[in-house]
């Protein structure tokens, strides 16, 4: 993988984060005394139960959600000044393609709402379809295509306007265990290609030690973090990886760490 990957510049900050909606049974306490530095280049996966935060975090991130005490700065700005500057891309679980416009009419559509040339546009579009193998595709419809290479299609259209983050929320989820797997080693190689910072959001123990520089264990609502793991494993890790003991020593501390979460619930 690249020498810049990290080079310790602080991306995303979060410094006694918390996030309460308001509802008709009263208070819902999403997120309580987040503290996390993501660095420059991290591979950062969070992992916990349903509604322990995970994806509010990243909402938040993306300026979907708003704090409500703390503070979140995204590359040295809030989060609201971040979008405007277009600093990050968004996966979402499901793919959301447009089912009337081809993998390339998808891919551009961000191009053309921030009022790229043609030819820019179409030079993106060739560009990320071959980052995410799926040169040739372009033409294709969204129901022409796998559900593993609809994903591949959003990646590349969160990839086109070239932003420095990007938010992934558990975008493998609904794939199969062999199409998983593939995907991991695909979005690897496309870290590696393009030295973006990821926040990526799992419910797979596997996935989130195979994948990450970092891992982020949380808690049950209200959402904090038990554990932060700096991974030791190699920057280049093929699939037999997981059989390692230092593999397995990771995924045991990931496990312990969910664990202790359920026993604070409250």
């Amino acid at each position: 993988m690249k020498d810049t990957l990290n080079t310790g510049a602080p991306v995303i900050e979060a410094k006694g984060l918390n996030l309460t909606f308001q509802t008709g049974d009263g208070p819902v306490h999403a997120l309580k005394d987040v503290n996390l530095t993501v660095n420059r280049g991290d591979f950062v996966s969070f992992i916990g139960p349903s509604g322990c935060g995970k994806t509010t975090f990243l909402r938040c991130v993306a300026a979907l959600e708003h704090p409500t005490g703390g503070s979140l700065t995204v590359n040295g700005m809030t989060p609201d000044e971040a979008r405007m500057k277009r600093a990050y891309g968004y996966v979402f679980q499901a793919a959301g393609l447009y089912p009337w416009r081809t993998i390339a009419g998808n891919i551009r559509l961000p191009l053309e709402i921030m009022g790229f040339d043609k030819d820019e546009q179409a030079r993106r579009v060739e560009r990320v379809l071959d980052l995410v193998e799926l040169k040739g595709f372009g033409k294709k419809f969204p129901w022409q295509l796998s559900g593993g290479m609809q994903q591949r299609a959003s990646i590349a259209r969160a990839l086109a306007f070239d932003a420095d983050i990007l938010l992934m929320d558990e975008p493998f989820g609904a794939l199969d265990e062999i199409v998983r797997d593939r995907l991991n080693e695909e979005l690897l190689k496309l870290w590696a290609a393009t030295g973006k910072t990821i926040g990526f959001v799992t419910h797979s123990i596997p996935e989130a030690v195979y994948l990450s520089t970092k891992i982020v264990v949380m808690s049950p609502r209200p959402g904090r973090i038990t554990d932060v793991i700096d991974s030791p494993l190699p920057k280049e890790r093929p699939l037999d990886i997981r059989d390692s003991r230092e593999f397995i020593e990771i995924a045991h501390r990931v496990r312990e760490g969910l664990r202790a979460g359920h026993g604070d619930e409250v």
